[in-house]
This record gives structure tokens, sequence and C-alpha cells, in this order.
């Protein structure tokens, strides 16, 4: 990339950045395959391989979403790669499609009046109506496990209740930013914090779970 672009954001959204950065690509001749190979190709965070395989044999026992600020074009390569795709039941991404020049165009996902969160995507306003639309539908849940790692993951995490888990990545600033609540407002955040390195520790909490219920 160019320096520029290299030096990411610079106060814009991230899905500002990667539309430019996506417009750059194209102009130096990167097609609609090109791009499918690149998301495929990105590497899980570690463990996940193995988080995954935990969730596929149990999956009878847990409802599975994606909430990411990347885009349906490259999360669905990406998780169609992995063999995974199945495990979940829905996928929220900013829409992504190519134009007549054979450029990837991103799109926010929607609009919100969330101050934290970037203007084209509130993660809380998302697990939100999510989980409204399912209790609709009857669908009533023990407990929410949400497994994150960027900023814009705190804001969805605070509306977790105290039954509920979350999972942040050791070091990345949702665990950064769930520390630095709890130090100033303690008690206001009430899930359970299991911060993990390696999703391989999400899927032993989980199993633990599941063997106090047994």
């Amino acid at each position: 990339l160019p320096e520029p672009l290299r030096r990411g954001p610079r106060g814009a959204s991230y899905n500002e950045h990667m539309r430019r950065v996506l417009a750059w690509l194209g102009e130096q001749g990167a097609r609609p395959a090109d791009l499918r190979a690149l998301y495929e190709a990105i590497p899980l965070s570690p463990g996940m391989a193995e988080l995954f395989q935990f969730l596929s044999k149990h999956r009878q026992l847990f409802e599975l979403v994606l909430i990411s600020d990347a885009n349906v074009f490259g999360v669905e390569a990406k998780l169609r790669a992995a063999g995974v795709r199945s495990l979940f039941r829905r996928v929220f991404s900013n829409p992504a499609s190519f134009d007549h020049r054979g450029f990837l165009v991103l799109g926010p996902y929607h609009s919100h009046t969330c101050l934290r969160c970037p203007p084209n995507m509130c993660k809380r306003k998302i697990l939100g109506e999510y989980l409204a639309e399912r209790a609709r539908e009857d669908v009533e849940f023990q407990r929410v496990f949400y497994v994150g790692d960027g900023a814009n993951d705190f804001c969805p995490a605070g509306i977790l209740r105290a039954a509920d888990v979350a999972f942040p990545r050791k070091g990345f600033p949702m665990h950064r930013l769930i520390q630095e609540r709890q130090e100033k407002q303690p008690g206001e955040f009430q899930a359970a914090v299991v911060p993990w390195e390696s999703a391989v520790e999400v899927a032993r909490y989980l199993q633990e779970v599941l063997r106090r219920k047994c």
C-alpha cells in the first residue's frame, strides 16, 4: 500500500479507510477472484479452528451469529474457505458488491445514534435487535457468550447480563476498555470477563459450562 493508506484511518472510520484501500487495489488491477483469494488466505486467530471444532460438535446447544465491521464478501469467503459457514445462523457485516469496473465497493451496515461507535456500525444495536427478534420468536437464551477483540466490541459487551460472559482477547482494545471501565466504575460491567490469548481457552470454558450442566 502507498504510505498514506499504510498509516491507517487517521480520523476516518475503518469502513471509510477500507473503501479507499479497495479502490486503490482495484486501480492496481485486483479483481474479484484476486480479492476472494486474499480473504480466504487470511489466517484464523490462534485457537479459532479448535473453537470451531468444539462448536460444530455441540452445535445443537449454541446459536452462533457473527458481527463484523469488515464486509459480507470477505467474511463469507473466509468462513466458507474454513468450512464453518454453516455454523452461523446469521452474519452481520457491511454490504459489499462489485461495481462495473470490478472494484469491491463497501457500504455502511446501518445508521445509529451511538456516540461511541463508528457511523456505519454499532454492534450493540445489532446484538440488541437480534436478541429482541429471537425473543419475539419465543427463543430464550440461558446466557450470551460474546467473543471479540476490537474497540467496537466493547459497546455490545455493555448490554450483557450477570449470567453472560465476555471473552476479550488479551492485550487488544476490547480487553483494555473493559479493564478501564472496571477500574473507574466497579460493578457497572455486569458480565463475567474471561480474557483469552488462544480461542482454545474459550472452548475449554464452554466445555466446563457444559460439564457443570450434566
